[in-house]
C-alpha cells in the first residue's frame, strides 16, 4: 500500500528484524549509491567550477583548490586572473549550490513524512514567503541596513524566522499539532506575506526594484561570498542532515500514521515541533543564501525513493546528493544558457519539476488515488 507516495508496507518491513537478505541487499545498494553519487558530486563540483564565460580546465581548478586548502602544488602555474575565477568566484557559488540543493532534498522528504503529503515541499510552511518579504523590504526600504552587506540574508533570515513562528502559533492554536493543522497555517501565512511582498513592491513604485525582487524571489546564487552567511548555510545543512539521519525511524514512523508512531513510541506532535523547528530553520538559512528556488524539495525526494526505497535512513543521504549535484548543474546552465545574462536559477528547476508533477499526477490518476 502507498500512502503519499511512500511504500507503507516497506516502511513497516524497515522496522521488522534485519537479518533477512532482503535488508541486506537493500544496505548494500545504499551504500553503493551513496559512494555512486559521493563521486559523482566531487566531479560535478570541479567541472561547474571550470564552466562559465571563460573556461579553466578541470586540471586548473584542481590544483587552484589544492594550492588555496592544503598549499599543494606549492609551484602557481596559473594565473592571477584564473585564481580569482575559481576562488573568489565559482566555488562559493558551486558550494552554496550544493548545499543548498542538499538542504531543500532532505526537507522535502522531513517534510513528506511530516505531512504525510507526496507533494508537499519545503516551501509548504510560509517559511519562503517570509523571507521574500524581509528580502523586499530589504531591497526597496533598505531594512536591515546596520548588517551592512550581510542586510539582505539577514532581512530574509529574520523574515523567514517570523513566518515560521506564526506558522507554529497559528497551527498549535487550539490543541495538538496535526498534518492538517501544519498545511493550513503554512498555506495561509504564505499567501499572508506573499500580498505584503506584493504591496512592498507597489508601494515602492521603483522599476529597478521591484526587478530585483522578482530576481531575488526566482532564486539565485549570485551573492555566494566567503563570508559569514555561507558558513552559516554550511553550519546548518550540515546538522540538519545529520539530524534527518538520525531521526529516520522516527520519520517512517510518523509516515506511517499516528497510531504507529505512538505504538513506536514516537510521540507524534512533539515530534511534529522538533521538525517544524529544524526545517524552518534550514529552509530559511538557505532561502536567505539563495532566495526561493522550487521543486526541489519536491522532486529529488521522489527520485531517491526509487533508487532506495521508501525508508528515511536510506533516503535522506541519497536525497542529498542528488539535490547538490542536480542544483549545481541547474545553476550552470543558468549562467551559461544565455550568456553574459543569468538566469534566475528557479526557472531552470521549474522547467524540470513541472513535467514530473504532471507525471505524479498522472501516476495518482492511474493508480485511483
Amino acid at each position: 500500500m502507498a500512502l503519499g507516495g511512500i511504500d507503507v508496507a516497506e516502511l513497516v518491513d524497515d522496522h521488522e528484524p534485519e537479518d533477512d537478505l532482503g535488508h541486506a541487499a537493500r544496505r548494500r545498494s545504499t551504500v553503493l549509491w551513496v559512494g555512486g553519487l559521493s563521486a559523482g558530486l566531487l566531479v560535478t563540483l570541479v567541472l561547474a567550477v571550470g564552466l562559465g564565460a571563460v573556461g579553466i580546465a578541470p586540471g586548473t581548478v584542481a590544483r587552484v583548490v589544492g594550492h588555496h586548502l592544503v598549499g599543494w602544488p606549492s609551484e602557481v602555474v596559473w594565473t592571477p586572473a584564473q585564481d580569482s575565477i575559481v576562488w573568489r568566484v565559482r566555488l562559493p557559488r558551486v558550494i552554496l549550490g550544493a548545499l543548498v540543493g542538499a538542504a531543500l532534498a532532505v526537507c522535502g522528504v522531513a517534510l513528506q513524512a511530516m505531512v504525510r503529503n507526496l507533494l508537499a515541499d519545503p516551501y509548504l510552511l510560509g517559511v519562503t514567503s517570509g523571507a521574500s518579504t524581509g528580502a523586499a523590504a530589504a531591497i526597496l526600504f533598505g531594512l536591515g541596513a546596520g548588517f551592512g552587506e550581510n542586510a539582505l540574508s539577514a532581512s530574509a533570515f529574520l523574515g523567514a524566522l517570523a513566518a515560521s513562528v506564526a506558522v507554529f502559533l497559528v497551527a498549535r492554536a487550539g490543541g495538538r499539532i496535526t498534518s492538517l493543522r501544519l498545511l493550513m497555517a503554512g498555506v495561509a501565512v504564505g499567501y499572508a506575506l506573499y500580498a505584503a511582498t506584493s504591496f512592498l513592491i507597489f508601494a515602492a513604485d521603483s522599476a529597478e526594484g521591484a526587478r530585483s525582487v522578482l530576481f531575488w524571489l526566482l532564486g539565485s546564487l549570485s551573492l555566494a561570498r566567503w563570508s559569514i552567511p555561507l558558513a552559516v548555510v554550511v553550519v546548518v545543512v550540515c546538522l540538519t542532515i545529520a539530524l534527518l539521519m538520525v531521526w529516520g525511524r522516527r520519520l517512517d514512523a510518523l509516515a506511517i500514521g499516528d497510531e504507529t508512531a505512538h505504538t513506536l513510541g514516537v510521540p507524534p506532535t512533539r515530534f511534529r515541533m522538533q521538525l517544524l523547528v529544524v526545517v524552518s530553520l534550514c529552509v530559511g538559512s538557505i532561502v536567505a543564501a539563495s532566495g526561493g528556488i522550487g521543486f526541489v524539495g519536491l522532486v529529488i525526494p521522489h527520485v531517491a525513493r526509487r533508487f532506495v526505497g521508501a525508508g528515511h535512513g536510506r533516503v535522506i543521504p541519497v536525497a542529498a546528493l542528488i539535490g547538490a549535484i542536480f542544483l549545481v548543474w541547474a545553476d550552470v546552465v543558468a549562467r551559461t544558457v544565455l550568456e553574459p545574462r543569468e538566469l534566475p536559477i528557479g526557472i531552470i528547476t521549474a522547467l524540470v519539476g513541472a513535467p514530473f508533477l504532471l507525471i505524479l499526477v498522472r501516476r495518482f490518476h492511474a493508480s485511483g488515488a
